[in-house]
């Protein structure tokens, strides 16, 4: 199909930034690790803010290489993105929620940038696939916008998991 193959370089370079970035993230942790954990809180948290952002990675990572299978139809590509997009409003929606998890979030404002505008982000993504079927051009711009929203979630949070990593002190060792 036409309309993809005009996207193939969009999708190749969100799919090597989010794959860079994800290895990236195991790099921090790793090194988080070194620095030790002082509280089960503490790992409670970082689990809770890694998570996500591992999935917006994972999500732009597979639907880019969804999207560049050779010999799409519509029908098959807009299913590819649309249950992208639901997966993930699904599991948007249960972080909306607190998926049964008391500590779901620090603070209220923690639903904005963590639940919200990802399920917008995902909303999109559906939205742009069901377009695609009519109009690609504009259906693969909704698309194009969800992605690169994901993609700058992941990078927010990434930022703010490699200052609290860096920026937590050195756990003393007991001899």
């Amino acid at each position: 199909m036409n309309e993809l193959e005009r996207w193939a370089n969009f999708y190749l370079l969100t799919s090597a930034a989010a794959a860079t970035l994800i290895g990236l993230l195991f790099v921090i942790i790793a090194l988080g690790a070194e620095r030790g954990v002082e509280k089960e809180d503490d790992t409670a948290k970082i689990r809770l803010y890694l998570t996500p952002t591992v999935i917006y990675f994972a999500s732009e990572l597979l639907l880019a290489a969804l999207l560049t299978f050779p010999n799409h139809t519509r029908l098959t590509a807009t299913l590819c993105i649309c249950l992208a997009g639901v997966v993930g409003l699904v599991y948007s929606g249960t972080t909306l929620i607190g998926g049964g998890d008391k500590k779901s979030f620090e603070e209220r404002r923690d639903r904005i940038p963590y639940a919200i505008v990802p399920s917008a982000a995902y909303g999109l993504l559906v939205l742009g696939g069901v377009l695609f079927l009519h109009a690609p051009q504009p259906g693969l711009t909704f698309v194009a916008v969800g992605m690169l929203t994901l993609l700058t979630l992941g990078i927010c949070n990434s930022w703010a998991i490699v200052i609290d990593v860096s920026t937590r002190p050195r756990r003393q060792n007991s001899k």
